[in-house]
This record gives C-alpha cells, sequence and structure tokens, in this order.
C-alpha cells in the first residue's frame, strides 16, 4: 500500500521520501520507480515504534529534500492476537507502531508545516469501528487513529495544517489469507491499494479547510 501511495504522489508532482524498517532493496527499488517519474526520492530507515527515530525520520526527509507539505502515516502492524493468547509485547508493538508512531511523526511534521502549512494523512481500518476478537491490539490502534486525527485536526487548524483519516476495507490480502479465504471475507469484490491511494491523493491536495475527516474505501461496506 506504501508503495501505491507513493507512486500517486510522485505522478502528482511531489517529491517523496519513504520510510522503511527491514525491507531496504524493495524501498531502493521504489525510489528508482519514483525517480523516473521524475520525483526526487529518498528511501530512510526508521523504527517507528521508537518515538526518537519517529522524529528523526522527519527531521531527516526535510534535510534530504528541503521542505515538508505532507506527511502520510502508513506504516502499521497487523498480527493475529486472540485475547486469551495476546501478550504484553504484541499489544504494545500494535499500540506503539501503530499509533505512538504516527503520533510523534505528527508531532515533529507539526513544527515544520506551522511555518507555511500542510496536509497530514493518516492510513486508518474499518476495522476502527469493528469488534475483531482476534485483533483486537489492532483495532485498537486504528480507533485511536481516529481520535488522533480530529485531536490533531483541531489543534493543528490555526496553523494552516489539515489532518485528515482514511480507512481502508479489503484492499490488500495478508500473506497467510489463501485466495479462496479472501474471495469468501470480500464476497469477490476487494478494492485494491491503488483505491486507497487515490484517497490519500485526495486529501494530501485538498483544500485545508477540509480537515478532521475520516474517508472509508471500502466498497461500500462500513454504510
Amino acid at each position: 500500500m506504501g508503495r501505491a501511495i507513493a507512486l500517486a504522489l510522485a505522478r502528482a508532482g511531489l517529491d517523496v521520501a519513504i520510510a522503511y524498517h527491514r525491507s531496504a532493496r524493495e524501498a531502493r527499488g521504489l525510489v528508482r520507480e519514483l525517480e523516473a517519474l521524475g520525483a526526487r526520492a529518498v528511501a530512510l530507515r526508521a523504527d517507528l515504534a521508537d518515538p526518537r527515530e519517529a522524529r528523526g525520520l522527519v527531521r531527516e526527509a526535510v534535510r534530504r529534500l528541503g521542505r515538508l507539505d505532507v506527511l502520510v502515516n502508513n506504516a502499521a502492524v497487523f498480527t493475529r492476537t486472540p485475547l486469551l493468547r495476546t501478550t504484553p509485547a504484541q499489544y504494545d508493538l500494535h499500540l506503539d507502531l501503530n499509533l505512538r508512531g504516527a503520533f510523534f511523526c505528527a508531532q515533529a511534521a507539526a513544527r515544520v508545516m506551522r511555518r507555511h502549512g500542510g496536509h497530514i494523512v493518516n492510513v486508518g481500518d474499518v476495522g476502527a469501528t469493528r469488534g475483531w476478537p482476534d485483533y483486537i491490539p489492532y483495532t485498537l490502534s486504528k480507533a485511536g487513529l481516529v481520535a488522533l486525527t480530529r485531536g490533531l485536526a483541531t489543534a493543528l487548524r490555526p496553523h494552516g495544517i489539515a489532518v485528515n483519516c482514511v480507512a481502508p476495507g479489503a484492499v490488500l490480502r495478508p500473506k497467510r489469507f489463501s485466495p479462496a479465504r479472501w474471495r469468501r471475507l470480500t464476497r469477490g469484490h476487494a478494492g485494491s491499494p491503488e483505491d486507497v491511494a487515490s484517497a490519500v491523493l485526495f486529501f494530501a491536495t485538498c483544500p485545508r479547510y477540509i480537515t478532521g475527516q475520516v474517508l472509508g474505501v471500502d466498497g461500500g461496506e462500513g454504510a
């Protein structure tokens, strides 16, 4: 999904800094794709579960590209955590990466964007409002991301920074899901990462008066 978002932003004329944790080879490959589209692009390694690295990522992106107009908080972990077997480490990982990382990236971005305004786009999940018993830490982190979106929108409105959230439904088959299971889950009507990227691009370029919104990209699943 991150790849689709980065490509959509580059095609719209933005330079792109992409963050990766362990996927260095894939990140370098994506940089080459972005540069082929005419964008300046850099790949920066960071463990966004660590607030120091989250803040450092934003500082390095500004240093390398010279400006920050859009932050997309897309990094997340999604693992099965049945209630009675969830460990503190699993719980912490979901909250630290999916929610705390987004908070501290946004904090660092706001310190830069308040000089000239900008956009922050959080990538949530329809699971934020669903009772998924085997994924409670994940859905809790995504519900928190919705609350974070609205809190940031209010706090940053005076600085000309719009903050919105895209909430995907079934758009990317998890590796552990067989194609047959995925078809049953989606009833043959899955979306695509490009659908999500289109919504992110809208929020990255829309009037800043549009803020604090959550847009479902779910084929009407949440209707």
